[in-house]
């Protein structure tokens, strides 16, 4: 093995809850309110979606292969389109109310304001806004060691070269300077000089979403602190719940939104693990150990799966190759987007300086835009 190289989980495609955007000859993170799910290749810079994308926005009308759907989540927004059945005319759809107010023409499914028509180009179905919005991807993560699941540092870049400067953990940092990779004292970026207030915490999750490639995850890059700590709590909690049977849950990531002072009471959004969609979580920790001795019986051996990875970790110093820094720094480090430009931070409205530390606790677009 190539020493200096870390081996990090193959990846097969991405998760984000943004994208990158053309504004006044500039390419700035804008922030979303739905998962994307992309492949690891763009076309006239964006990224094309994953044909698994249009499945899982399908399958909550009608169920995942693995037979439970992922749960709307009760996030659809008052006024959301994707609420509204695709049979319903744009022209008779009504704004959403809350239940105590509709009116009985609004609970017969009657516009008030629908009018007799011969133009029959008046009446189609929903298409592109009908889109429903993805809140919720059923998933499985890798291993059953939380911390080789989600990978969180307090990140920096060098934005000339796009490659990591320092990574560091609050406590310790690898650092590069002029004498080469140095280990010293992490303070966090909060009271790092060195930092220069561009230093946050960056995370990584890879899940697996489907079983056509058990092994080929999908990889959700955030630099929010909501969702990293969200995360990083639900995998230990499920983790020490299943008896370490982490590997084996049906899981399913979640969109969640909050309002906060920070963000100017506008909402933000980040990332939750959840049990499956229809599942109480003793039922997916008994189906966990089911699969569990199904996989031992076949010989399979989670314990060495889980070892080889924590070696390829080990066995370098960066996680992110030079060929994903360039646009994650991009995508997570924008040089001068706006507050309000910045999504993947779920930051609208905070300062620039509080964007860079991800005080905000939300989340840049992967390719996010993730």
């Amino acid at each position: 093995m190539i020493k200096g190289l870390m081996i990090t989980p193959p990846v097969i495609g991405r998760i984000a809850i943004g994208k990158l955007v053309e504004r006044n000859g500039k390419r700035l993170p804008e922030k979303d309110d739905e998962f994307t799910i992309t492949t690891q290749v763009q076309s006239r810079g964006q990224w094309i979606l994953h044909p698994l994308d249009e499945t899982l926005r399908q399958a909550q009308h009608s169920g995942i292969k693995e037979g439970l759907q992922p749960s709307s989540g009760g996030d659809v927004l008052e006024g959301d389109a994707a609420s509204a059945p695709a049979s319903v005319p744009a022209s008779q759809q009504t704004a959403v109310r809350p239940a105590s107010k509709r009116s009985l023409k609004d609970k017969m499914g009657v516009a008030a304001d629908a009018k007799p028509t011969a133009d029959t180009n008046a009446v189609k179905p929903l298409a592109a806004a009908a889109r429903r919005k993805l809140r919720s991807i059923p998933v499985r993560v890798l291993f059953d060691d939380p911390d080789l699941n989600l990978r969180a540092n307090y990140t920096l870049f060098d934005r000339t070269t796009a490659r990591p400067v320092c990574v560091g953990d609050g406590e310790g940092c690898k650092r590069v300077t002029g004498q080469g990779l140095e280990s010293l004292p992490c303070p966090g970026p909060d009271a790092c000089s060195f930092g220069n207030q561009a230093c946050k915490p960056y995370g990584r999750l890879n899940v697996v979403i489907g079983d056509s490639d058990e092994l080929g995850s999908f990889v959700f890059r955030t630099t929010g602190f909501n969702s990293i700590r969200t995360l990083a709590a639900r995998l230990q909690y499920f983790a020490a719940a299943s008896g370490g049977h982490l590997a084996c849950i049906p899981l399913e990531l979640k969109l969640r939104g909050k309002s906060t002072t920070q963000s100017h009471r506008a909402a933000i959004y980040y990332a939750d693990l959840v049990v499956r969609s229809g599942m109480s979580l003793n039922e997916a920790i008994a189906q966990a150990k089911e699969l569990d001795s199904q996989r031992q019986a076949s010989g399979f051996d989670q314990t060495a799966l889980d070892a080889a990875a924590r070696l390829g970790f080990a066995n370098g110093s960066f996680e992110d190759a030079p060929d994903e820094a360039a646009e994650i720094v991009e995508e997570f480090y924008p040089a001068d987007a706006a507050p309000q430009a910045d999504p993947a931070s779920e930051s609208a409205g905070l300062t620039p300086a509080a964007q860079a530390r991800g005080r905000d606790g939300t989340h840049s677009p992967s390719s996010q835009r993730p």
